[in-house]
Order: structure tokens, then C-alpha cells, then sequence
């Protein structure tokens, strides 16, 4: 045995021994190898048989344990690479993109089950209807023709243009919302309007004119209204879940004998990005008369 061979035999393990020490199969290691998550120390090049050293048996249970979480191999990789509390604070972090998924996918399927079993009215009970008297607010707004899949994305950028614009005109007086004009779906384009009620009607219209090529924005004075409204969780904001609170208040709406007044909207009154998924973030609404 070349000199070599006996330092790799003493400092290295076979991957038959490093799989045994691991708790994982050969098979998985090759795997693992080929996706870049955990490389060999050493590969002979004559043989082509891999050594791997004793300290890399954690970063294998590791990786192993991360795979059952159905993390991707990006985020695997990047985890796998950090050290102590940021490794902990990368795995907390899609921890919480997958907690929110798994929120949004149970309403969604309890929606679905409500549709496909009939039950519309007993999943509509689900939710509590209110009404409240809005005064007259000067908006300052941005409208887009948007699909579903598109709006989320949309109507954050777009609140946040709008929000930091208020500053120009007077401050926001009251919570930022979203008004269909027609129909938003995987089909339906709308248009959707962003709204930010503001305080001063001359500076926003001042603003309008500095900003009109740029951001192509609007000002309107909205009407004194009152609101049927439900009040519903981030998980179920997402499409198309939210539809079910559009469709409850419609159904309550319709029961008392009243006429919307208007198109819908959602009004936004929470930290987004501060709420969890069953955290109370928007009110569905419509104008009623």
C-alpha cells in the first residue's frame, strides 16, 4: 500500500463505514454528492471510490433530516453551509414560508369541500358580517389590468408607492385599500385600483401633476359610504379562497334586502408582512345602499 493510500485509510472513512456512522445508505450519499449538498473528502482516482472524514457524519444527518422537510436543494445547500444561530434562523425563516403555505392551502381546501359538497351556506356561516359608515376620503390611487396571480405581487408594490407618496399630500388618514372594477381571475383582468386616503386634496392633485408620466396615478374624492364587510386572515386572502368571503357577504347583503352601491374592495389594516397566516389583516367589503 502506497504511503497515500495509508493516509487516506487512516484519516478517512470508507463510504460503507461513513453510511453506517451517518445512519444513511450508500445510495443516498452518491445522491447527495450529485445534487452538491455533501461532496466527498476524497475520491480515488483510480477506483473512483469515495472517503469521507468523520467530521462530515453531522452535516449528513443534517442534510438527511432537512430532505424530510421538503426543503429545496438551494435552501438545503444554504443551510447546510451556515453556522449556529443563522443556521437556525435560515431554517426558521422556511419554516414559516411553509407554515403560511400550509394555512393558505387548508382554507383553500375547505373552500373547495364547502363548493364541492353543496354546503355554500353553511360555509358562508363561517363568516361574521358587519356594516360600518366610511366619510367622504380624498384618494390618491394607481389602476392596473392584472390576472390573479399577478395581484399579490401588484398590490404591495403599488400600496407602497402610494403610501410613501402620502407624504406629499397631508399623511394617510385612513387604512389603504384595494377597489374591482370587474372581475380579477386567471381569466379576468379587472382593472383593480390601489387606494390611499389622504388629507389634502390640493397637494395630492399637485402631487398627481409632478408624478402623472412616471406613475400614471389618480385622485378622487370617494363618497361617504356604509360597508357590509367581513373581516378575514392573511391565509385567506390568497385566490381563490377569498372569493368564499366575497360570495358571504353578497349572500348577507342579498338576505337584508339591501343593493351594493358600488364594486368591492379589500381593505388592508394590518403590518402585512408583521401578521401571521391566521392573523386578522383585511376586510372584504361592499358599498350598500
Amino acid at each position: 500500500m502506497t504511503e497515500g493510500a495509508r493516509t487516506v485509510d487512516e484519516e478517512l472513512l470508507s463510504i460503507g463505514a461513513f453510511a453506517a456512522r451517518a445512519r444513511l445508505s450508500a445510495k443516498a450519499l452518491r445522491l447527495y454528492d450529485r445534487l452538491g449538498l455533501l461532496a466527498p473528502a476524497h475520491v480515488d482516482e483510480a477506483s473512483g471510490y469515495r472517503y469521507y472524514r468523520v467530521g462530515q457524519v453531522e452535516q449528513a444527518r443534517l442534510v438527511a433530516l432537512l430532505r424530510r422537510l421538503d426543503m429545496p436543494l438551494a435552501r438545503i445547500a444554504e443551510v447546510a453551509g451556515a453556522e449556529g444561530v443563522r443556521a437556525a434562523e435560515l431554517l426558521g425563516a422556511y419554516w414559516a414560508d411553509v407554515e403560511a403555505r400550509l394555512a393558505g392551502q387548508r382554507t383553500l381546501a375547505e373552500y373547495l369541500r364547502g363548493r364541492l359538497s353543496g354546503r355554500n351556506s353553511e360555509m358562508y356561516d363561517k363568516f361574521v358580517i358587519e356594516t360600518v359608515d366610511v366619510p367622504e376620503q380624498v384618494l390618491i390611487t394607481e389602476s392596473r389590468h392584472t390576472l390573479a396571480d399577478e395581484l399579490p405581487t401588484w398590490i404591495g408594490a403599488s400600496l407602497g408607492r402610494l403610501e410613501g407618496a402620502a407624504r406629499e399630500c397631508g399623511g394617510v388618514t385612513g387604512a389603504p385599500f384595494v377597489v374591482y372594477h370587474s372581475e380579477v381571475s386567471m381569466e379576468s383582468d379587472g382593472p383593480a385600483e390601489c387606494c390611499v386616503p389622504v388629507a389634502d386634496e390640493a397637494a395630492a392633485r399637485a402631487w398627481a401633476g409632478r408624478h402623472g408620466r412616471a406613475w400614471e396615478p389618480g385622485v378622487r374624492v370617494q363618497p361617504a359610504a356604509r360597508l357590509a364587510y367581513t373581516r378575514i386572515t392573511k391565509a385567506q386572502v390568497a385566490h381563490p379562497q377569498i372569493l368564499a368571503a366575497f360570495e358571504a357577504v353578497e349572500q348577507w347583503v342579498a338576505g337584508r334586502g339591501l343593493r351594493t352601491a358600488g364594486p368591492c374592495r379589500e381593505v388592508y389594516f394590518a403590518d402585512w408582512e408583521a401578521a401571521g397566516a391566521d392573523d386578522p389583516v383585511c376586510d372584504v367589503a361592499f358599498p350598500v345602499r
